[in-house]
Order: structure tokens, then sequence, then C-alpha cells
């Protein structure tokens, strides 16, 4: 029998040497980020390497959630996309996440501001991700008894973790200090690697680990790095440098050879969601693909690496609700009556009526990072009709609720009550949501609903967050869904856009849409990563995997657009020119419309993006920190300097590591 990883048992946790690794903050890297200096600890024993490892499989939640209920770190990168943009309109004038293109900058403080974004936290657990991994890598030669075939298990394992934070960074970050060992003084003359090179540095070490790391199917244990999710991001690096025929076998022989399967019929546990009174979910393959029960364990044969966050596992909170959720109980907004449209009474209120306790439903949402009006109603217009057939996006069976859904319930307004919302006054036609930007859109519940164990526990609870203590917050780290799509980018860059439209159809039948493709082009593979894919991939870092996948094959976008070797170095608001992250940013989203918007407590949104913000700017506080090189600043930030020396391969600089001077 299979068990999840349960980071290797308590014991493992106990050794000194990883305790030191488990206690590093998030801003572990905000002083010194790139000094590499650890005490004189060492792994000689295979303990202390399972131990280690267990830390970097229990690191990969973090680059989810850090445990802040108002945010999460993968909604700073969805801002930075077309099917999300920044709604806590709450924030102060300097801290709102709307004016990208003029805020974002090396030294800006909004860099890491706790509820504005968490790109710093991006850049920390990143860098520490990486140190973790480099400290297997850097000790288990040292373990002598070991045989080769094991060592190259966690070889394989080490360099899959160091490999998947190296592949966010580069297309968060781009071109990056390469740190690949534990190094015995501090270093402080490191310089800048291509992100071109990084890549091919990923596919060597990842054609390593698929060789030796066991399958799934020769493991005792679930949420451990596995040799298919070694594939997977192998195929995702094929792909960035240019091999779409490996990437496309390799993407074969996952779906074909490793017994994984799309879940095509309703599986695991039950669950109805927070209150089947209010909102009644009928049992659906797709909700219960995305139930946190659900994800890991032999019976979801689409689950290539789950990421186990229980409270068995010292749960780090993903209070998706509150996050991803719409501010529908904000006191503004009325009905028709001008009474507050919608309350949240606990059960043991009088008010209480259990067929209209939305809060148990859809949680008490901020809206932190809302959806764009894209991402609710264009990207589901599939051959010129609204597909609302497919259960991503159906709310007859529960899984997407519109805000004409929800039903007033305040018992204050009789003539009101259990009607739907309504946007607009019926008789005059006033705005009844002075704050559309947080309060009022629509959204997949069946994505951001975790159960509350705290407030299901409290009978007085009024505030449904998400996965919170004694909850199951498990997360997916790859599916098989995702392999069928990059199988199809595959395709659709080696000239084969029909084939490629048939893996984007077996994900479409299996959500029950309505509308098939016939062909495909990278607009349309793009969207069906967004329908199918939400609060899994990081969007802005795939669009710029995308973007780069253009450059290379010449292949032209939905418009007809076709990049060249400028792609990542033009800035400007301009919808010409830039990369095609860029284009989707200002032709999806609300990016770059010319206007500001007034919405609640923000009087003049100003959502704007540039073209250089395909790539973040690299910290200032890192640059100063290796104060004996120079590492190189991202086009069109201050710093930017084409004279400072960047290495162009990988093995120079790996050899450079060795010189501290």
């Amino acid at each position: 029998m299979k068990h999840l990883n349960k980071n290797l048992c308590k014991s493992i946790f106990s050794i000194a040497s990883v305790a030191m690794l488990i206690g590093c903050s998030d801003n572990y890297l905000g002083q010194d980020p790139l000094s590499f200096y650890e005490p004189s600890a060492t792994y000689s024993t295979e303990s202390g390497l399972q131990a280690a490892l267990a830390v970097c499989d229990r690191h990969l939640r973090y680059m989810y959630t850090s445990g802040n209920t108002n945010n999460a770190p993968i909604a700073s990168d969805y801002i930075f996309s077309d099917i999300g943009i920044y709604g806590k309109t709450d924030a102060t004038a300097t801290d709102l996440q709307d004016d990208l293109a003029t805020k974002i900058q090396p030294t800006s403080g909004l860099l890491d501001n706790g509820d504005g974004n968490h790109i710093m936290t991006l850049w920390n657990e990143s860098f520490n991700g990486i140190k973790y991994a480099n400290t297997v890598l850097s000790y288990i030669d040292k373990v002598e008894t070991l045989g080769d075939e094991v060592k190259n298990a966690y070889k394989g394992r080490a360099y899959f973790h160091r490999a998947i934070k190296y592949y966010n960074l580069v297309f968060w970050f781009g071109d990056l200090p390469l740190v690949t060992r534990i190094i015995d003084v501090p270093k402080q003359n490191y310089k800048s690697t291509k992100k071109e090179a990084i890549l091919q540095m990923l596919v060597h070490d990842l054609e390593f680990a698929v060789k030796y790391v066991p399958s799934q199917k020769d493991m005792t244990y679930y949420g451990m790095v596995n040799q298919e999710a070694c594939m997977q991001l192998l195929i995702k690096c094929y792909l960035a440098v240019g091999e779409y025929s490996k990437a496309e076998q390799m993407a074969t022989d996952l779906i074909n050879n490793h017994g994984l399967a799309l879940m095509t019929e309703p599986f695991g546990t039950n669950n109805p969601g927070g209150n089947s009174e209010t909102w009644k979910i009928t049992r659906n393959v797709i909700w219960d693909l995305h139930r946190a029960e659900n994800k890991i364990g032999s019976f979801n044969k689409e689950c290539i690496l789950g990421i186990p966050n229980m409270s068995t596992q010292a749960l780090v909170a993903f209070t998706a609700m509150r996050i991803f959720g719409p501010f529908w109980n904000n006191g503004g907004l009325v009905d028709p009556s001008g009474k507050s449209a919608g309350l949240r009474p606990a059960r043991n209120a009088s008010t209480y009526n259990p067929t209209a306790s939305w809060v148990e439903v859809l949680g008490r949402g901020i809206a932190t990072m809302r959806l764009s009006d894209f991402a609710q109603n264009g990207l589901w217009v599939v051959n010129g009709e609204m597909d609302r057939q497919d259960l991503r996006h159906n709310s007859e069976v529960g899984n997407w609720v519109n805000m004409t859904d929800l039903t007033y319930n305040n018992p204050d307004s009789p003539e009101w009550y259990g009607k739907h919302y309504r946007l607009y006054h019926p008789e005059t036609n006033a705005l009844l949501c002075p704050d559309t930007i947080r309060s009022w859109f629509d959204h997949p519940l069946y994505k951001v609903f975790y159960n509350d164990a705290v407030s299901d526990a409290n009978p007085s609870a009024n505030e449904w967050q998400g996965a919170r203590s004694g909850s199951n917050g498990n997360l997916y780290q790859f599916r098989l869904a995702e392999t069928y799509l990059l199988r199809a980018e595959a395709k659709l860059y080696q000239g084969r856009a029909d084939e490629a439209a048939e893996d984007v159809n077996i994900i479409r039948r299996r959500a029950n849409a309505k509308q098939m493709y016939t062909t495909v082009n990278i607009g349309d593979i793009a969207n069906e990563r967004a329908r199918e894919l939400f609060l899994e991939e990081f969007r802005k870092v795939e669009l710029t995997r995308i973007s780069m996948c253009l450059a290379k094959s010449g292949v032209p976008d939905e418009w007809g657009n076709t990049y060249g070797t400028d792609w990542d170095k033009q800035s400007g608001t301009t919808l010409t020119g830039g990369s095609y992250w860029y284009q989707r940013c200002v032709k999806y989203s609300i990016y770059n419309r010319g206007y500001t918007i007034a919405s609640g407590n923000a009087t003049a949104l100003n959502y704007t993006i540039d073209k250089r913000n395909l790539f973040w700017p690299v910290p200032n506080s890192a640059i100063t920190a290796n104060n004996k090189a120079e590492l190189a600043q991202n086009y069109g930030y201050d710093g930017y300097n084409t004279s400072i020396q960047i290495w162009d391969n990988w093995q120079d600089a790996v050899a450079d590591e060795e010189k501290t001077e």
C-alpha cells in the first residue's frame, strides 16, 4: 500500500542539520542573496539526505502559498498576465498593484509588500529551494554506504528541485546568477548567466533525472519526485530550447507508457461543497478532480506529482476562497431597495438561514486577485459560441459561480430577500455595486473551494477562507491534462496544427465542452491552458516561455504576428511590438486602456503594464550584495548595461563558482 509522503516521518525532521534548513525565513536571501555559506554540517548518512530532500519536497508549497491569508505568491504571477488583475482596491494609492509599468522598479518596495505582491518572496524562496537541492548534490558522493543506483536517484530528485526553481526564475527574472553548489565561504562575485544557457543546463540535468529517478509505480510514497514529474518538466524545457520533436516524443511516452490516464468519471471522496442547501453541487468529474482530498493517491490516475499540504504535514494555509473570491458582501453592494445585498450570519445567529448562507459556499472573499473580464467571458467563446456546457464554466452543476447566481439574504429587505443579485437598478439603471473591480466578477468555485476546518468547527464563524489549520490543502504540481497541451504545442511548432487540435480536444471532451477545434493556433492552446490549469500553472511563466518558443520557431500568433530576436528587449506601453506575453496582456486584459477607473476606495485605478515587465527587475538588494562583480539588470530598468559580462554557456558559469574573489 502506498502512502502520502509525510516528509519522511517526524524523526527525520529532528535531525539538527536539517532543522537549520527548515528554519530559513522568507528573507533568507534578502541581505546577502548569493552568499550560500553553510555551517560545517555534514550529510554523511542516507537519513540526512532523505531529510534534505524532504525539505525540498515540502518547499514546493511555498511557491504557491506563503501562509499569508490575504495574498499568495502565485497571485503575483497572475496579475502579470492576461487572466488576472489586482483587485484589493482598499490598498493605499502607493501600494495598489495597478500601474505596473511605473511602479515595478529594482528598488521599489512594491516588489514585496505583503498584500500587494510577493515578487521578492518568489525570488527568495526560489533560491532557498535551490540551496536545499544543492545541499543534496554537494554531499551525496560523501555517503559511502550507498550504491551508484541509489545515489543517482537522489541526484535526479535534487536536479528536479533545482530545475523547477530555475525554470520559473528564468521566466520571471530572465538572466540570473547560476548557483549549483554549496560553498565553504561567502561568495559575492557571481555573474549572470543567460537564460538560454540556464535552460540548456536544465535539459542536461533533467535528462539525467529521467534516467535514474524511479517511476511512481515503483515508489512507496506519493508526493515525492518521481520519473514522470521529471519528464513533464523536461518536456517544458525541450520546448523552451526549441527541441520540439523531443518534447513531442517524451509527451507521448508519458501519456501512453506510465500508467497515467485522464479522469473521466466522478471518483474519490464525494465532497458536496460548503452548503448544498444554498448552492448545490451536482457531482461531476471536474469537481471531484479538484477536491484536495482527491488530488493525491492511487485512485487519481491523472496526478503526475501532487504537493501534500495537510495539518499532519505542517500545513501552509492556502486561503484561496479569500484571496481569489469576490467581495460579494461588500457593504456598498446593495439591492434595489438600498439595503446591503449580502450578509454573513454565523450558524448560531438568529438571522441564519441555511438556504442563503453564501459565506459557507463562497467564503469571505476579498479579491486580492480577480479574474479579468476575458477570463470570465471571452475565454469561453469557442468557434464564436459561448460554451457554458463546459464543466469548467458551468454554473448549472455548481462548478462556476456567476454573480447573478447569488441571492439577496438581508432579512431587513423582505421585498428582495431570495431574489438574484443585480448589477443595475431595474428602474433607474443606477449601479448597485460601487466597486466592480473587487465585488463583482464570476469565478470558478471548483478551483478555489477548500473546506475550512477552522470555521466548520466553530458555530460562531462567519469567515470561511479556505485551507486553514486542520484542513486538507493538497495541491497539484503536474497533471496529465497539461501533458496533452504541451504535446499540442510541440506539434504546432512543427507545423501540424490539425494534429495539435486533437490533443486540445481530448481535454475539452473530458470537460464535456460543446465546441471542438478542427485546427488550432497558439492562442487556442494558451486559452485552453487558462481554462484547464488556473491556479496550477504559473501563468506569466508559461506565457513567457511560449513567447520564447514563438520567437525561436517563427510560428505566428493568433493575430498573425511573428516575433524576432528582440522579443525580450523592448519597452513602452504602445500596442505594437513587444512579446506574445505583452500582446495578450494588453489585448485580453484591462491593461493600457488609456483611462483610469474609480472603484470602491480607489478613485483613480490606472492599470498599465510595460513591455519590459516581461521580466521582473533583478532586485537591487541582490545586485548590491554581490559587490565584487556585477549582476545584469533586465532591459528597460534602471541599471541595465550592455557592457556587463554575462555567461553564455552554463559550463563556464559552473566553473566560475569555485572562484570566490
